[in-house]
C-alpha cells in the first residue's frame, strides 16, 4: 500500500564541475566504491539512497551529458554507459537512477527549444536531477491560458523520488515541472521483488499549473539513449556477481561469465559510437541504426545479468539461502529490469514504423 514521500531536504550545496572523461571515469569508480558498501543493507531494509544520490549529484557526475554549448563536458556515449555501468556494479539502483536521468536529458537535448534547453541545462549544472513520468488518463494534460494543467495520478515510475524536475510526455509534448510545484503529491507504491530502493513513485497532480514556456514536443522516436544506458545497468549487475559473490567459482564457469562480459561491453561501445553519430547527424539511418545497436546491446545485457545471478546460486551452494549475503539480490534486480520485454517490443514497433514511413 503506498504512502505519500515527504521530500527529502534539497538543499544542496552547488554541484562541482567535472573537466575531462578521465576525471569523470575516476570519479563514477570512487562513487562506485563507496556505494558498494551498503548496497546489500539497503536492499534487505529498503532503506532509500538519498544521501549517495545527493553524493552522486554534488561530484557533478549528473552533468556529464550538458552539451558545450551550455558549457558541460558532453561525453561520448561509450563512455557515458561504462560510467553507468560502473556506477551499477556499486548499486544498481543508484545506476537506474542516473539511466533515467541521463534519459531525460537526451530528450530535452533533442527536442526542447533553445531558451528551456539553457534554463534547465543551467540547474543540471547546478546539481539538479531528473526522472520522467506519463499520465495514463489522456485528458490528464489540459491547455489553459498560458500555460497547461495537470490532473491525475501517473504510473509508477524509478527515480521520481530522488528528481528535482519531472518530464511528463504524453502524444503531443513534453512538460518539465518542478517537483515541488503547487498541487503534486509522490506516492511510494512499490513493492516490486527487486530494485527496491530505485525511487519509484506514482505522481498525484491535483489542477498543477505548467508554464508554456517549459514544454517541449513529444519526442518522434524511441529513445536509444535509454536503452544503451538500461544495457549499462544490467551489464552492471552481472559485474557485481563476478567481483563480489562468484569469487570461488570454477575457472571454466568464470571463464565463460567473463567473455559474455567482454562481448556485452563491446556491443554497448560500438552502440555508443553509433550514437555519437546519431547525434550529429540527427534524422535518417543513422539514428535507426543506433537505436537497433542498442536495443540489441540492452537485450544481451539483460540475458547477461540474469545469467550471472543465477550462476551465483549454483556457484555458492548452501551459502546462497544467507539472508546475511543477500545474494538473491542481484537475481531479484536482474529479473525485474528485464521485465521491461513487453514495452521494448512496442518501442521496436514504433522504430519500424517510423523507418517505413522514411
Amino acid at each position: 500500500m503506498g504512502t505519500v514521500s515527504q521530500f527529502h531536504d534539497r538543499t544542496r550545496p552547488v554541484a562541482q564541475r567535472i573537466g575531462s572523461e578521465e576525471e569523470a571515469i575516476n570519479t563514477a569508480r570512487s562513487l562506485a566504491a563507496v556505494f558498494q558498501r551498503q548496497s546489500s543493507e539497503r536492499d534487505i531494509n529498503r532503506i532509500l539512497p538519498y544521501q549517495e544520490i545527493d553524493a552522486l549529484s554534488q561530484s557533478g557526475l549528473g552533468a556529464i551529458t550538458v552539451p558545450p554549448e551550455y558549457e558541460g563536458l558532453d561525453v561520448t556515449n561509450s563512455l557515458l554507459a561504462e560510467i553507468v555501468a560502473i556506477i551499477a556494479e556499486g548499486d544498481p539502483s543508484i545506476g537506474e537512477f542516473l539511466e533515467v536521468h541521463f534519459t531525460v536529458l537526451d530528450g530535452l537535448r533533442q527536442q526542447a527549444g533553445e531558451e528551456l534547453q539553457r534554463a534547465l541545462f543551467a540547474r543540471v549544472l547546478a546539481g539538479d536531477r531528473f526522472a520522467a513520468t506519463v499520465f495514463p488518463d489522456t485528458a490528464a494534460v489540459s491547455s489553459r491560458g498560458l500555460g497547461y494543467r495537470l490532473n491525475g495520478r501517473s504510473t509508477s515510475s524509478p527515480a521520481v523520488l530522488f528528481a528535482d524536475w519531472i518530464a511528463v510526455g504524453d502524444d503531443q509534448s513534453t512538460l518539465y515541472l518542478p517537483c515541488d510545484s503547487e498541487g503534486l503529491q509522490f506516492v511510494d507504491d512499490w513493492d516490486g521483488l527487486g530494485q527496491r530502493t530505485n525511487g519509484t513513485a506514482a505522481i498525484v497532480a491535483s489542477d498543477v499549473h505548467v508554464n508554456a514556456d517549459a514544454v517541449a514536443p513529444a519526442a518522434t522516436a524511441p529513445s536509444a539513449i535509454g536503452e544503451l544506458q538500461h544495457a549499462a545497468v544490467d551489464l552492471g549487475i552481472a559485474r557485481a556477481v563476478l567481483s563480489a559473490d562468484a569469487g570461488a567459482a570454477q575457472a571454466s564457469d568464470i571463464g565463460k561469465l567473463a567473455i559474455a562480459m567482454e562481448t556485452v561491453a563491446a556491443l554497448l561501445e560500438r552502440a555508443g559510437r553509433k550514437l555519437d553519430i546519431a547525434q550529429i547527424n540527427i534524422g535518417g539511418r543513422a539514428v535507426e541504426d543506433a537505436y537497433f545497436s542498442a536495443t540489441a546491446a540492452r537485450a544481451a545485457a539483460s540475458e547477461l545479468a540474469i545469467n550471472a545471478s543465477t550462476l551465483a546460486f549454483e556457484l555458492a551452494g548452501k551459502n546462497a539461502a544467507s539472508v546475511g549475503l543477500n545474494l538473491d539480490r542481484h537475481w531479484r534486480n536482474a529479473r525485474i529490469r528485464a521485465l521491461g520485454t513487453s514495452a521494448d517490443v512496442l518501442h521496436q514497433r514504433a522504430a519500424h514504423h517510423l523507418r517505413k514511413d522514411r
